[in-house]
């Protein structure tokens, strides 16, 4: 007999309750969007969570929502692009629990605009925020992690990262593929787990106005807790894209065609 959805969702469900209880967790750009439904994900199956960001009313707003809810939740305001901010984030992370189990980095951003418009604060600041500031974090964490042998690095590409589409966001997420990857590659055998998400189209404020029917960010937020306790070198979520990814990486020519009629 068949397993009913409601059932697996269940066994899902106290599986990764188990796992990810008392765990501590940093999440990136926590603010909103993927960010905030990560957060309040790994609060529900019983994470104590520190949310990071830069805007510092929309972080209350978060935590106050998790904690009205009976879960664990802090806010950090936070500049990633900043090595003495996420050094801060860290050490207060520490001073508080102990440790640091689960890294997610999301933060990130980014808009479809020519690129040889783009001005060049803005161009550092794409860098800093989607490549630069995913490394930052990732080397804060990591010692402690080391030394306990534990702990998992789950950063937020892009299908963007596969399909070269915008110069500046493409490029700084196929750069942060490339980090996640290799990293994974230094990490073997050291109870570190690296994984990597990249979503196409989701329900966010970085895709407002589009008239597509797109996923809500849940569905990301699902994959990301997951791979916590089945932890994955890379997921691209929805799954309807990966055969579009596949197509592309095998038939280049044609995305230059797509491109060249657009």
């Amino acid at each position: 007999m068949f397993m009913r959805k409601s059932e697996k969702e269940q066994r899902r469900a106290a599986k990764l309750s188990s796992a990810l209880s008392n765990s501590v967790v940093i999440v990136t750009g926590s603010s909103s969007g993927i960010g905030a439904t990560t957060a309040r994900e790994f609060a529900r199956h019983g994470a104590h969570v520190i949310l990071a960001a830069r805007r510092v009313e929309e972080l209350a707003v978060q935590v106050q929502t998790i904690t009205a809810e009976g879960h664990h939740a802090l806010a950090v305001p936070t500049d990633i692009t900043d090595a003495a901010q996420v050094t801060q984030l860290v050490e207060q992370t520490l001073e508080q629990f102990g440790r640091v189990d689960v890294l997610v980095n999301n933060a990130g951003i980014g808009r479809l605009r020519p690129f040889f418009k783009e001005p060049e604060e803005y161009i550092n600041q794409v860098i800093d925020v989607n490549l630069r500031g995913a490394i930052l974090m990732t080397h804060a964490v990591l010692p402690g992690m080391l030394e306990r042998r534990h702990g998992a690095i789950i950063s937020v590409a892009s299908v963007a990262g596969h399909v070269a589409l915008n110069p500046l966001y493409s490029g700084t997420k196929f750069g942060l593929r490339g980090f996640s990857l290799a990293l994974r590659h230094d990490l073997l055998r050291s109870g570190i787990s690296v994984s990597l998400v990249s979503p196409g189209f989701i329900d966010t404020d970085m895709n407002k106005g589009s008239r597509l029917l797109l996923p809500g960010p849940e569905l990301v937020a699902r994959t990301i807790a997951n791979l916590v306790v089945k932890p994955r070198r890379e997921v691209i979520v929805p799954r309807y894209y990966s055969p579009l990814v596949a197509i592309a990486n095998t038939f280049p020519w044609l995305v230059d065609l797509v491109m060249s009629r657009r």
